[in-house]
């Protein structure tokens, strides 16, 4: 049985995927604008539904956290045992957020190892945890992995060993766009186009290769060097890329995944910040 703690990481997690889908405009990515799928070939309602379906398999990753008590390779197997049958609880639900999966269940196995930690130590835990192999993961090469190594990009999985840099880049943009005055959303929007302007998007790779890639990147840098959504250049510039992205068919899925990541870690701020003033 999962613990209260257990529960509310998982919640947490969830509601950060959810906060991350309500987010508009996202180029290039579902977003609340295009409910029919018409543009984007992905059901926005389906991935707020299915986004719920993740909190049980959320739940017990925290709670094998908690009981292993240390980053181990035990843990890391049963991460990964939990992960494939939460995806496949998703994919009844109606699919979607498999990036997501991955970075948030390693954060959330993580924070529930070291629950009094800052967001950034809570990255380096999941790190300790994902430089173990999962020794019973499927041995065919997936999709992502060998676009990685065809183009040397780091995917998922050097994401999480790196300790999720972009995770780390984007609650530094959460911060700086807040410091600046940003309203919540402009600096959520702020954090995505941070990660999408330098992530190797492995989606991207597949789909447009890395010319495609580059151009996605550019055109997030071209929004932050307009001085960010919060400014008149800087959302005229979103509202480009992402017009340019959606007539494209061109998806960073990769970034959204990161995103949620990073709101999951900023909500554990204030629940740590509380707990220690306690």
């Amino acid at each position: 049985m999962n613990s209260r703690e257990d529960d509310e990481l998982a919640q947490a997690a969830v509601g950060a995927l959810t906060g991350q889908l309500a987010l508009a405009p996202k180029p290039g990515l579902p977003d609340p604008r295009d409910l029919s799928a018409r543009t984007t070939r992905v059901d926005h309602r389906a991935l707020r539904w299915s986004a719920k379906a993740l909190a049980p398999g959320l739940a017990a990753m925290a709670a094998a956290a908690r009981r292993t008590g240390e980053p181990t390779a035990r843990l890391r197997t049963e991460l990964g045992a939990i992960g494939r049958c939460t995806e496949h609880s998703v994919g009844l639900a109606g699919g979607g957020h498999r990036g997501a999966l991955w970075v948030l269940g390693l954060l959330v196995a993580a924070a529930a190892l070291e629950p009094r930690a800052g967001a950034k130590d809570v990255a380096a835990v999941a790190k300790r945890i994902a430089a173990h192999p999962d020794r019973r993961a499927p041995r065919r090469p997936s999709r992502g992995s060998s676009i990685s190594a065809k183009y040397g990009a780091a995917g998922a999985r050097g994401e999480a060993r790196a300790g999720f840099p972009h995770v780390r880049r984007a609650l530094d943009a959460l911060a700086a766009a807040r410091s600046a005055g940003a309203d919540e959303d402009e600096a959520r929007l702020d954090a995505l186009l941070t990660v999408m302007s330098t992530l190797q998007d492995t989606e991207l790779l597949h789909t447009v290769g890395p010319t495609g890639l580059r151009h996605v990147q550019a055109g997030a840098r071209g929004v932050l060097e307009a001085g960010g959504t919060a400014t008149d250049a800087g959302r005229e510039a979103l509202y480009a890329l992402d017009a340019d992205l959606h007539a494209r068919a061109w998806s960073p899925r990769g970034s959204a995944g990161l995103l949620a990541g990073a709101l999951f870690l900023d909500s554990l701020v204030v629940t740590v910040s509380s707990a220690r003033a306690a």
